[in-house]
């Protein structure tokens, strides 16, 4: 009954006309976010985050969780007519929506899309609301050595579920905590990677990193890829509405993805890639029409776009109750929170728990904003495609640079966000993952205090690592997580070859 008293106590809060006002900004700019192929809600939120400091942090929050969902939304867009997915998580969604589009259904894909979007999102939400509670619960009785092991699953799964190398994922996760660990040791106030430069002392401001990797880097490599891309749009005519045949065959593969995509979602790989391809490979297993899957299979966008919404909700469970972002976008997120001073984590539904039920109750109200402004208004945002790409990444770089101006007037940090953004550039030419990066770069000094607390205790003792249970069964996970991607093929390989071999 708390649950539900408190959330009423979040509606109560949300319903008021500022915060109205907050998710309506956020959804729209999510979904113009979406839409613009190439700019993904990291970058977003990345670049507003100097703006938002003398924002009310639940106002401010608002508009960041408002943007997050609406990218999901309008990502679908772009992947049906475009062929181009505006961010990773609706890359599944165009392989069927593109060839829908194409074959005159565009209508009935986007409207597949946006109603399973809005199914998964109540799904998901409801599922945050009360499972986070119990998690938080939970992690009150979590010790310094769970944390740390925590951190280090969450660091494994992201490094080796996200991108195409290991090898790749480790480098960029290393530069990142390389990062974090700039300034001066927290414990002992000795000089680390300052190389005597006095503006160096308190560290890298963590905003100066998601400004650099996200805004710069990827506005350079926006325009370097201008060249080269090639769009060919669809024009979208015809019945928006889905029949009764395809309203039969959507349903299902709406209420799976919704339960797939927050269970992945909440799970310490987090983020959208994975839930939405395992829904494709679900629905594709399930569904009566396999042959047309990859030529235009409804099921095919009802499955990935539900999972693809349904994973932010997930996200928001182990970054609000154990205070660990499991994708790049819930990290940006999680620096917002601290820019307020506001630390998620067990205590902040204790803490904060009117910012936490009205950041929740958004979630609803959102939902059915993006509802009401996707679907009716689909060939409004299609027309925005036609700004000219080198005018909007030019304007990303300006933007950022002065951002970051803004925050310290400082020519050394803009200095330092200039090098950031074209490491970011050169990250994405060769194929690093930069998600890996960014978690380092946050997570890092995080884990780093917590193993320090756990040696500090045990008298320097690694052994504490390995006295309970929960910190060995992640650490366990983690190497899991690490090894079976690489090992399990080799394994599974030769045991086909000698199966064939004995034939």
């Amino acid at each position: 009954m708390d649950v539900f008293a408190d959330l009423l106590g979040g509606f109560a809060n949300a319903l008021e006309p500022q915060y109205l006002l907050f998710a309506a900004i956020g959804v729209t700019i999510g979904t113009l976010v979406g839409v613009l192929p190439g700019i993904g809600p990291a970058l977003a939120l990345a670049l507003l985050l100097p703006l938002t400091y003398g924002f009310d942090p639940t106002g401010a929050l608002i508009i960041f969780a408002g943007i997050y969902y609406g990218s999901l939304y309008g990502g679908a867009i772009t992947s049906i007519l475009l062929n181009t997915p505006g961010e990773a998580g609706s890359v599944a969604t165009a392989i069927d929506g593109y060839p829908m589009a194409k074959a005159g259904r565009a209508g009935p894909a986007l409207a597949t899309a946006v109603m399973g979007s809005f199914t998964a999102g109540i799904i998901s939400t409801l599922g945050l609301t009360f499972l986070a509670p119990l998690v938080a619960n939970l992690a009150k009785s979590f010790q310094a050595t769970d944390y740390f092991a925590l951190m280090v699953l969450a660091f494994v799964s992201v490094t080796a579920l996200v991108g195409t190398s290991i090898i790749r994922g480790m480098i960029s996760l290393f530069a990142g905590l390389f990062v974090g660990l700039v300034g001066l040791d927290f414990l002992t106030g000795q000089q680390r990677f300052t190389f005597g430069s006095t503006a160096l002392l308190g560290g890298i401001d963590i905003i100066i990193v998601v400004i650099g990797l996200f805004a710069i880097g990827e506005a350079l490599y926006g325009l370097a890829r201008l060249q080269y891309a090639r769009e060919d749009p669809v024009e979208f005519s015809g019945r928006i509405w889905l029949n009764k045949s395809e309203r039969k065959r959507v349903w299902k593969p709406w209420i799976r993805g919704g339960f797939l995509g927050f269970f992945f979602g909440s799970m310490p790989t987090g983020g959208s890639e994975v839930p939405t391809f395992l829904s494709y490979n679900l629905e594709k297993r399930l569904s009566k029409h396999k042959e047309e899957f990859g030529k235009g299979a409804i099921e095919g966008v009802a499955g990935p776009e539900s999972a693809n919404n349904a994973s932010f909700s997930g996200v928001l469970v182990p970054l609000l109750t154990l205070g660990i972002p499991t994708s790049a976008t819930a990290a940006i997120i999680l620096t917002a929170f601290q820019i307020y001073n506001i630390q998620p984590g067990p205590q902040l539904f204790e803490n904060s728990p009117d910012l936490v039920w009205t950041l929740i109750a958004s979630l609803f109200i959102g939902n059915i904003m993006l509802l009401v402004i996707n679907l009716p208004l689909v060939k409004v945002w299609i027309k925005i495609l036609s700004i000219p790409k080198t005018l909007l990444y030019t304007g990303i770089l300006v933007f950022g640079i002065l951002g970051v101006y803004s925050l310290s007037g400082s020519l050394t940090d803009m200095m330092i966000v200039c090098a950031i953004g074209v490491a970011g550039f050169f990250m994405r030419v060769y194929d690093f993952p930069v998600a890996p990066a960014v978690l380092g770069a946050i997570l890092g000094p995080m884990m780093e205090t917590q193993l320090r607390r756990a040696l500090s205790i045990s008298q320097n003792d690694f052994s504490v690592f390995f006295t309970r249970p929960l910190t060995v069964g992640l650490l366990i996970a983690a190497l899991a997580v690490l090894v079976l991607p690489t090992v399990l093929p080799k394994v599974l390989g030769r045991a086909k070859r000698a199966e064939s071999a004995g034939q």
